[in-house]
């Protein structure tokens, strides 16, 4: 698996360094930072304009690859084992699920769970969330109804993102472990995935405006669920 950009490589660096394989530098960098890079003590290779674009796949490398060793996704039943999991269903997004991936981590989430999906770009998670995706669990689940009905039967509440939801500034969750479940951007939550969680929750508007982009919701949401 090859990573590029300088976030994503220096979060690696500095968090996750048994993970480095290799470095590569595609141009030239400042003394301080190639010092960083060579005290991981792994392999750095210079590789040139055609050839770092075509790991990057043609992408802004920044200058900074690494090769590491493949992020996998967690066995399901692992995610049971967590206080608070936060669940994508549908999202496709690349930017809102990397966003997402940071706000987790940031704010303490547990477990994220990708449902509804037959895939995520683990490479490009990365990217888009910055490097913090290397330091969550994250689970993948095709059926995002019976991802939900497992979280139940594990005593989890189960909480869904919905405009018609209770009001997030005064929602008040007791459970001891809490599943919160996003929908896409475009049309959120089926009507059947709306039926099967226990409890909905919405962001009250001060101006008329449709909804947030679903990484910001994201933020919101999982800030007052903690509370």
């Amino acid at each position: 698996m090859v990573i590029f950009g300088r976030q994503p490589v220096l979060y690696a660096i500095e968090r996750h360094d048994d993970m480095i394989e290799t470095l590569f530098v595609a141009k030239e960098l400042d003394k301080k930072l190639f010092a960083r890079l060579k005290s991981v003590k792994k392999p750095i290779e210079v590789l040139d304009f055609k050839k770092s674009q075509a790991m990057a796949r043609g992408q802004n490398h920044q200058g900074m690859l690494a090769k590491i060793r493949p992020l996998l996704f967690r066995e399901n039943d692992e995610a049971y084992n967590s206080r608070f999991a936060v669940m994508c269903a549908g999202i496709t997004d690349a930017g809102n699920l990397g966003a997402i991936a940071r706000t987790v981590y940031a704010l303490g989430v547990d477990a994220l769970v990708f449902s509804g999906v037959k895939s995520v770009n683990l490479e490009t998670l990365i990217r888009a969330s910055s490097g913090a995706a290397l330091s969550m669990p994250l689970f993948l689940t095709p059926n995002t109804l019976e991802a939900i009905e497992c979280f139940r039967q594990k005593e989890f509440l189960t909480i869904g993102a919905d405009p018609k939801g209770e009001d997030a500034r005064v929602f008040r969750c007791d459970a001891q472990k809490r599943l919160l479940v996003l929908g896409a951007e475009e049309r959120g939550l089926s009507e059947r995935t709306l039926k099967k969680l226990d409890r909905k929750i919405a962001i009250a508007m001060e101006r008329e405006f449709d909804s947030l982009n679903v990484s910001v919701a994201a933020a919101i949401l999982i800030d007052r669920i903690r509370r």
